[in-house]
């Protein structure tokens, strides 16, 4: 049987640009078997246990497809209710008995550390599928793979990044894999909700000097992905403040007549009012196909994290 390639997915801040790559090669390798156009049982006989403390409808059912699609089983659970979370049962409990019953896990869960607490518990594999406001490193090799697909590179782009970068838990991982590769990175976001001083120096370790920008417009005009983000309600204590935040920005098809017609538009979603649905019919929407890379993508990560053979 072949070896596993990592033992667990907890952060980005874990892999090399070498890795990444790696994965990036595995998903398109990937693509016929997402689609369904070739089949595998390589992962017969193997469960995903799915851990998702928090809701989840692209995540969720992307691993879960991936799993199926490699010939492998899941079980889990969509939300709390109904487990004995409900009856007081600690994470760490939870992480022990569902270990005994799968051969990987897959986690979201709303508290920051989550993840890296249940891989330190765990025998078995455990990948995060987003941990409060700290990372999301699966959805982080989706992004790159669409942006590799749609663009062919991902060094020296000009990326932009827009929305709620304090509590946005894609961007963190996403500006952080940039830096590896070099692309050239400008933060446009509230004041209150600018990127982590924590991340910005992890890009600027890996040799990229992040730029800040007040107009959206101005960004926009040179940039090859505007990648958007929502505000978190469910992230905001004060509903007010929350309230005065929402519509911070909106693309719309007035904004995105400034950029250039090869501007790609991205989104991890779910969106509310910060993409108008106008902008779904333009030449620049790819967070309906980025969506749908992740299943090529988690079969990937599985398939390499449980060492099966394609």
């Amino acid at each position: 049987m072949p070896t596993p390639q990592f033992s667990d997915f907890v952060s980005i801040r874990d892999f090399s640009k070498d890795q990444i790559i790696s994965i990036l090669r595995r998903a398109a390798q990937m693509v016929p078997y997402a689609s369904g156009e070739k089949r595998t049982d390589a992962m017969r006989g193997r469960i995903l246990g799915t851990l998702f403390y928090e809701p989840s409808t692209r995540t969720r059912l992307s691993f879960e497809s991936a799993m199926l699609r490699l010939g492998g089983s899941v079980t889990g659970f969509s939300t709390p209710a109904g487990t004995s979370v409900e009856k007081g049962e600690t994470l760490s409990d939870t992480v022990r008995m569902t270990e005994a019953y799968t051969d990987a896990l897959v986690i979201r869960h709303p508290l920051e550390g989550a993840a890296r607490l249940a891989a330190d518990i765990s025998s078995k594999p455990v990948i995060n599928a987003g941990d409060g406001a700290g990372q999301h490193p699966t959805q982080t090799i989706l992004d790159l793979f669409t942006i590799q697909e749609a663009k062919g590179r991902i060094e020296g782009l000009n990326i932009v990044l827009v929305g709620d970068l304090r509590f946005g838990r894609t961007v963190h991982s996403l500006a952080e894999a940039l830096s590896l590769f070099g692309a050239n990175i400008t933060l446009i976001a509230p004041p209150s909700l600018q990127m982590p001083r924590d991340v910005i120096a992890q890009i600027e370790s890996n040799g990229v000097k992040p730029k800040t920008s007040a107009s959206l417009e101005e960004a926009v005009a040179d940039a090859d992905i505007l990648y958007v983000t929502r505000i978190q309600k469910e992230r905001f204590a004060d509903a007010a403040e929350y309230a005065k935040l929402s519509g911070s920005y909106r693309i719309d098809t007035k904004l995105l007549a400034h950029a250039r017609s090869t501007l790609s538009v991205m989104h991890p979603l779910p969106r509310v009012n910060e993409i108008a649905p106008e902008v779904d019919r333009t030449e620049h929407s790819l967070y309906f196909k980025q969506a749908a890379n992740g299943v090529p993508v988690r079969m990937a990560i599985l398939s390499m994290i449980l060492g099966a053979e394609i």
